[in-house]
């Protein structure tokens, strides 16, 4: 496959189903049933990186914290990123290492904590949109607005904190990431959207509280560092036009035109499939070449061009 690496892009809740209790047996047990696809993909000769969402897991792991308030000194929300980051990078590297053992294919498999600049003046850091964490009764708004500072929003169920999404601008790790990954090794990079960073005057860095879509990254990422295509696995097993509603329709091959033009028309909300396809357009339109979206156990049904979406330029 020479010098073409391929970024996977593996949503959250495909290591944290809908149902699921959260205990990490059944977290190993989602990422390890997503892994053989990527096996394959990887016995055949494709360089991988892989990114992945933290979805219902950092606000795990944010509740955590909020039980724990009256013992332990809470952390920061950028620490939280970076902690389901590892979290989840471990049970992915483990779980991939395992599958290619069992087909006797020797694989470097290693996670990269990635640090993701953002600019301190996004206009998202006046304008908190992303849920994250558990509910909260209306009783208890007035304490964690003052005492807190937070923000939330009203949903089905009750209150929940909302939290800044910034556009990631670039990745701090792109060199080495590149490197590896053109050496042959398997990169689990920029997880959850990568922590999000600010620099300083001095060209420091500082983490900022804010939780960053994590195919907005992914796409950042692919054309740092050259990449062919993405592959975003996801909960539907294609794009859809019309999605719930009558005259529903499934995309298979489309251009990037078309693809611009139904996203033109609100085809894709803005929390489910909406920055799947904003990222999509940002990597075409940089120079990349080819889309996926489908679901994990379709992934080399959809490289085949058998099933899932693809988009072109």
């Amino acid at each position: 496959m020479g010098d073409r690496i391929s970024i996977i892009s593996l949503g959250g809740n495909a290591i944290l189903r809908r149902g699921d209790k959260g205990t990490i047996e059944e977290q190993f047990h989602n990422a390890d049933s997503c892994m053989t696809e990527v096996a394959g993909m990887l016995s055949a000769g494709h360089k991988v990186v892989i990114t992945h969402g933290n979805g219902p897991i950092v606000g795990n792991i944010v509740l955590r914290g909020e039980c724990a308030r009256n013992t332990i000194p809470a952390m920061p929300l950028y620490y939280s990123d970076a902690d389901s980051e590892g979290g989840i990078g471990f049970m992915i590297q483990q779980t991939l290492y395992n599958r290619l053992m069992m087909i006797r294919e020797v694989k470097d498999v290693v996670t990269i904590i990635t640090q993701v600049v953002v600019d301190a003046d996004d206009p998202a850091f006046s304008r908190p949109t992303k849920p994250i964490g558990p509910y909260y009764r209306k009783e208890e708004i007035e304490f964690l607005k003052n005492e807190k500072g937070w923000a939330l929003v009203r949903q089905v169920g009750g209150y929940r904190r909302v939290v800044p999404s910034p556009m990631p601008k670039r990745i701090i790790e792109k060199n080495v990431i590149q490197r590896l990954a053109l050496e042959g090794v398997v990169v689990i990079a920029a997880g959850g959207g990568g922590v999000p960073v600010v620099e300083t005057s001095e060209g420091t860095l500082r983490g900022i509280d804010a939780v960053i879509d994590k195919d907005l990254t992914t796409s950042v990422l692919a054309t740092e560092i050259g990449a062919e295509g993405i592959i975003i696995l996801t909960d539907v097993d294609r794009v859809y036009r019309n999605f719930g509603r009558p005259g529903q329709e499934g995309l298979g091959t489309v251009s990037l035109a078309e693809i611009k033009s139904f996203y033109a028309e609100g085809h894709f909300p803005p929390g489910s499939m909406g920055p799947k396809i904003e990222a999509a357009i940002r990597f075409l339109e940089s120079g990349g070449k080819r889309v996926v979206i489908t679901l994990p156990e379709l992934m080399g049904e959809a490289l085949a061009g058998r099933a899932g979406t693809t988009i072109f330029p």
